[in-house]
């Protein structure tokens, strides 16, 4: 069930709202950064996102294909959400599950993961080994 659910970076400037069924699925991915900051996210279309506060403190990280935006804000340095296009002129937002508020531990354990193995460019395969994503 989507519920509209708030979260932020640690330090309060960014806030956002996004509407997220957990039960509908979540994903991590053994990219370097995804793996390097240990990024649990749900996607959600654009018009599911909205940013209530800091667009001034957040920061802009691309690399590779250059096709995600992986901001971080400035003064705390917590990625509360990616956003980017699916190549299809579709707009998504990737928002951090660790970064919203009161999400009740259950609902977070019943929510399915699927894994990525983007360290070598698979969007269609799990990597061989998981238990550290």
């Amino acid at each position: 069930m989507k519920k509209t659910h708030q979260g932020g970076c640690h330090c309060g400037a960014v806030r956002f709202a996004a509407d997220i069924d957990l039960a509908a699925g979540t994903s991590t991915c053994n990219c370097s950064i995804c793996l390097k900051t240990r990024a649990w996210m749900a996607f959600v279309p654009a018009d599911a996102f909205r940013l209530l506060s800091g667009e001034q403190s957040l920061r802009d990280d691309q690399f590779a294909r250059k096709s995600i935006h992986h901001v971080f804000c400035e003064r705390c340095g917590v990625r509360s959400f990616a956003h980017g296009n699916d190549g299809k002129g579709n707009r998504f937002y990737a928002v951090r599950v660790n970064c919203l508020d009161g999400v009740d531990p259950q609902e977070l354990i019943d929510a399915p993961v699927t894994y990525f193995d983007m360290l070598h460019d698979d969007l269609k395969s799990p990597p061989a080994e998981t238990r550290h994503l």
